[in-house]
């Protein structure tokens, strides 16, 4: 029942185009704007497949939008019959589901310098030196400010942190054993458990070095030398995995794994096993794969968190899976 299937040039054009329409739905930049523009002047199929993935995902906010910035195309076709063409794509056959988050943008519980939230909650913290924090679903970390140094203490989850420059008072976030330290740059850190994290850097450079047992009270990190690993934009590693290989990561790659930071869920081909283990991050639902055979289907498409329904009618319709629910937080999935 595989359908792994290489992915030609059409199938890039509607994955592009799935990334511009989560960018619409938080909003773009003057810069992205412009880059947007000369995306869709590149040629008529790049207009032709963004107006028809807003269509099809009901993004009215996103049509509306790409109408004040560029005309329609004259001969849209029907949302059925764009709907039908993608379902023939294993690439583009769960772009149809309807996924919805619990999106508390702004919402967040401060106790003494903590922040968390709950699963599938999302929060943006503006702090006092003009840093933007934001959580991702189940995420707790402490932060600490002092005159020489900013501290952040990742005890699970994931965040995602624009810095505010200041040479004088690095930042630094503890997570497991590791310590990732900057003075004003943009990256992401996400705990797998306590002993691998992934650091993801999208501006600037980070530093990267292991967490002294004297640093264990957490009382004042040490400033890390200039020797100790480095992680650029656009660089990717997990720490603590076996050979802590530092990886470049395409643009678009990036756009799809910070996503969460719109409430979306981007996936660019990943099997469907690979593809529960991320959904179920944001649910209290268990899905079980009852049929080994299921498990490698390939998704791709963007996603909103929450609609389980919508995720087990697509999986019926497009992928002959069914499912039985066992109660409200557990669901088998099995072929048909």
């Amino acid at each position: 029942m595989s359908k792994v299937v290489e992915f030609p040039n059409k199938e890039q054009i509607h994955d592009q185009a799935s990334v511009w329409i989560a960018r619409l739905d938080r909003g773009l930049s003057m810069d992205e704007q412009q880059a947007l523009g000369d995306w869709v002047r590149q040629s008529r199929e790049h207009r032709r497949v963004l107006f028809e993935m807003a269509a099809l995902w009901d993004r009215m906010d996103s049509l509306a939008r790409l109408a004040d910035l560029f005309d329609a195309p004259q001969r849209a076709k029907p949302r059925t019959r764009v709907y039908m063409a993608m379902a023939a794509s294993v690439m583009l056959t769960a772009l149809a589901f309807a996924w919805s988050w619990t999106y508390l943008a702004g919402r967040h519980q401060v106790l003494d310098g903590v922040y968390e939230t709950a699963i599938g909650e999302h929060s943006r913290v503006n702090l006092p030196d003009g840093s933007l924090l934001v959580l991702n679903t189940n995420t707790r970390v402490s932060v600490t400010y002092d005159t020489e140094y900013r501290l952040f203490v990742l005890e699970r989850g994931e965040i995602n942190i624009d810095v505010a420059h200041d040479q004088a008072r690095p930042l630094s976030v503890m997570a497991g054993d590791r310590v990732v330290q900057a003075v004003g740059t943009a990256f992401n850190v996400k705990m797998f458990n306590e002993r691998e994290v992934e650091l993801l850097v999208t501006d600037g450079k980070v530093l990267v070095a292991k967490r002294q047992p004297d640093t264990a009270a957490i009382d004042t990190p040490v400033r890390l030398a200039e020797t100790a690993m480095a992680v650029a934009k656009g660089e990717k590693v997990v720490l603590g995995s076996a050979q802590e290989a530092i990886a470049q990561v395409a643009e678009t790659d990036i756009a799809a794994q910070l996503s969460w930071r719109e409430g979306n869920l981007i996936f660019r081909g990943e099997s469907l096993e690979q593809a529960l283990a991320e959904i179920t991050r944001y649910t209290s639902v268990e899905f079980e794969v009852m049929d080994e055979r299921i498990k490698q289907e390939r998704i791709a498409g963007l996603f909103k968190a929450g609609d389980v329904d919508g995720l087990l009618a697509t999986l019926t319709r497009n992928f002959n899976i069914e499912s039985e629910r066992l109660d409200d937080n557990k669901i088998l999935l099995r072929a048909r």
